[in-house]
Parts: structure tokens; sequence; C-alpha cells
């Protein structure tokens, strides 16, 4: 007999998995909580020599020559200037409110018209407005959980009318923090390195299939609230849809939860989106920090913390993200849960996109700062290597992509890597109830990573 049910039926976007041997979902059974058997990982080790993750940007201040800002003499000056340049970008990112909702986290939301949002900004979308929802691929599961309260903002009870969309207000203190006010919101550039290169203080554990035409990626992403050991460091689980070289041409767009105390002064895990089309150099931003992605949706707040969150032995809660091009306009749409559109990334925002990507990433990734020349105790997903398995070692589940005839199948040849093993590791398998699935992650600093 199952001795428990999902705890968290009203936040109905999440999934409750609870391990039972033996038993199978059934479509009879309740939309709030599924089962699934014990599965055992299957290993793979593959070496693969490019990665566009080399893109986040440094832990040290691109404005203070690599000098921590705290050793930085005071210049008053300076320091005016900065307020005013900082005060200028607030009043043209933050849009006028019809409504303001103040989050239990401390976050503030803002119901901005829906073209009044950044996006409207580009000279390419001024006076436009968000185009109507596309066909969604063949083999989505209509069956599945929606998104209702799935982030702290929205718990109570507040909602943004219709009209408008919730944006996370960004304030002054965000971007005080920021490494580099200049670049706020955005990653640093690429380098030309090589995969298995961790110079820039970046580390992964990642699944990616390559070799084919792309036209969207599925997943669903367990989410945990890893420990981060620094403001300057975060840690990540995402999807990447790309294509172009990993030269200067590269394309992105990205999606899953973060936490990350430089861009959000806090802890917390939060849903976020990025985009690049020039190998993160001038184009691009997280969120909604920039013109490009379009909102469609009035119930998430891009950006937002995520609650509930899984717990060692306990409950655990995942998010199912679902990222295609809509074959008539060329657009990529964002899908959270099953059949809730959070917006699109406009397909001229793009040149190797335009077409398709070439390759699907899923995964982890922290920053290494090596504070004390030690490795950073930072987490990667739950803060236990894959090994633990269910319950335990956070995971990746039912990973698909989308091909050229709009229709979602399997992964082919799902290879996983993992930069340092004995910090962070990644374990892939596949079977009837999850599909293409791995565990990952790791504590960082240990004894066998010092």
């Amino acid at each position: 007999m199952l001795d428990g049910c999902c705890l968290v039926r009203r936040r109905r976007q999440h999934r409750c998995i609870k391990r039972e041997t033996d038993i199978q979902p059934t479509p009879n059974m309740a939309s709030s909580c599924w089962w699934c058997c014990k599965i055992s990982p299957i290993t793979h080790a593959f070496v693969f020599f490019l990665f566009v993750s080399s893109s986040f940007c440094h832990v040290r201040s691109s404005e203070t020559g690599g000098i921590d800002p705290k050793n930085q003499t005071f210049r008053p000056g300076d320091e005016l200037q900065k307020l005013r340049v900082i005060r200028e970008r607030l009043n043209k990112m933050n849009k006028p409110a019809v409504k303001t909702i103040q989050s239990p986290d401390g976050d503030i939301i803002d119901c901005v018209l829906v073209h009044h949002q950044p996006a409207f900004d580009h000279p390419k979308l001024k006076g436009q407005k968000p185009l109507d929802p596309p066909g969604r691929p063949s083999g989505v599961n209509t069956n599945g959980i929606g998104a209702q309260d799935f982030q702290l903002w929205s718990m109570s009870g507040e909602s943004c009318p219709e009209g408008t969309i919730p944006i996370r207000r960004t304030t002054e203190p965000d971007m005080l923090r920021a490494s580099s006010v200049r670049r706020f919101g955005r990653k640093r550039p690429t380098r030309h390195v090589r995969r298995d290169s961790t110079s820039n203080g970046h580390e992964h554990a990642v699944g990616y299939v390559s070799g084919d035409q792309y036209y969207g990626a599925k997943a669903s992403i367990n989410v945990w609230t890893p420990r981060v050991s620094n403001q300057y460091e975060f840690s990540l689980s995402q999807m990447w849809v790309i294509s172009g070289s990993f030269g200067d041409d590269l394309n992105t767009i990205e999606a899953g939860w973060q936490v990350s105390p430089e861009l959000y002064g806090d802890n917390y895990p939060r849903f976020f989106t990025y985009w690049t089309t020039d190998a993160y150099h001038t184009t691009g931003c997280y969120n909604l920090l920039c013109s490009g992605f379009v909102q469609t949706n009035n119930r998430i707040a891009i950006g937002a913390a995520i609650s509930p969150t899984s717990s060692y032995n306990g409950g655990q809660f995942d998010i199912s993200l679902l990222i295609w091009k809509d074959p008539k306009h060329g657009n990529w749409w964002l899908e959270f849960g099953s059949g809730i559109l959070v917006g699109y990334w406009p397909s001229f925002l793009f040149t190797h996109l335009r077409d398709h990507a070439s390759m699907v990433q899923f995964g982890g990734e922290i920053v290494n700062s090596r504070s004390g020349s030690f490795h950073t105790s930072t987490e990667m997903g739950s803060g236990h290597f894959a090994g633990e398995g269910f319950g335990k070692a956070s995971y990746f589940r039912n990973m698909q992509v989308v091909d050229w005839d709009n229709n979602l199948i399997p992964l082919s040849n799902l290879r996983v890597l993992a930069d340092h093993p004995n910090c962070y590791n990644i374990h892939g398998g596949i079977n009837k109830v999850w599909g293409n699935y791995f565990y990952y992650g790791g504590p960082g600093r240990n004894v066998k990573c010092p």
C-alpha cells in the first residue's frame, strides 16, 4: 500500500514523486500526485570538447580590474556618478505598474501592461502586440498538471490582472551588488576554450545530444535549494538550446532555475531565462532585463522564487519546461508545466537559431572562485552525488527533443559528462516511466575534491 500522497496538491504545477517498487503510474491516478518505480542509473562517460557555458561571467569585477571592490579607495565623485547611471537604468528598466504586489521573500512584483514590457522597447517590436499562441508539438502530454502557485509572490492570493504581466522589480541594491553595472543582467562573453577547460571557474555536469537538427527540447527538472558559498558564485540547473559555433556567432536559448546571490540578493531557487545571439558579447540578458523575450502570461514572474522545493529523503518537486520553434512564424516559445505558455523569443533576435538548433544540453553548473585556494563548497543540484539516487540526488527526467515535423521525440545517443566527477558527477539511464533521465550534482569541496 502506498504510504502517502502528494504534499502540495494545491500547488498543481509541481509533481510529487514517491519511490514505490513495482508501482507504475496509470491514467486514473490523481493529477496532483504520481508515483514511479525505483530506478537504477547507468553511468556513461563521454568527452565533448566545447561547451557554451564558458560564457558565464567571471567572479571578479570587470570594472575594478579584477580587484575586490572592498579594497578600492572610496571616491565620492565616482560613487555619485555610478548612482546616477544606476538610477537612469532603473528608470528605463522598471515600467509603470498597474498594480504592485509585495512578495513574502522581499521581491516587489509590478503588474505591467503587456505592450509596455521591456521587449517592446526593441525597434522591431515597437507598436506591436504579443502574438497568439502557436500549435504545440505533437506528443505533448495534455493530461499533466498546470501552473498555479509555484512562486512565492503568488501564494498570498494576489495576481496580476488580465492584459498585464508580472515583472520582478529591479532595485538599486540589485545593481550595486553586480560585479559590473554596465553588464548587469548579462553573462560574460565566451572565450575560445576547450570543453574540458575550467580556467574561468565554471564546472558542469551535463547531458547533451548533437549531430542533428533540433527544433526544441523538453525536460522535468528537480528543484532544490543548493548552498552557494559566496555572493559571486552561483548554482543552476537548466536546458540549453544551441546553434552556431562556439565562437562569436554562438546562439543560445536557456531556461531553468538558479540560485544567484549576486543577481537576486538571496539564496532562493528562481525560475530564469536567458538568450544571446553573439556569444554573450552585446546581445541578450537574463529574464526581462532587456528587450527580447516577449512574455504573454500574467501568472508567472520570470526571476521570481520557486516554492516548494525538494528535501533530502522527503518530498520531491520538479518543474517541466518545453522550448520549441513555431513552424509558422519561426519564434521560439516557452511552456511551463502542461499548456502554460510563458512567452516567446522572436526569431529575428537570432542568426543560426532562425533555422534550427544543432545541440541541446541539460544539466547543472556552478562557479568555483577557489577562495582561500580551496575548491568551493557551493553545491550543485541537491548537494549530493548522483549515486545516492531518488530523494537524495537531483535529477532531470523525461528529456525529449522536437524534430523537424514538430513532433516531440525521445533522445537518441544521450551523452553525459562531468568536468570534475570528484566534486560533481552525473549518472544517466532510461526506463519506461522516466524515459531518458540522469541524476547529477555534488557537494563541491570534500576529501577527494580539495
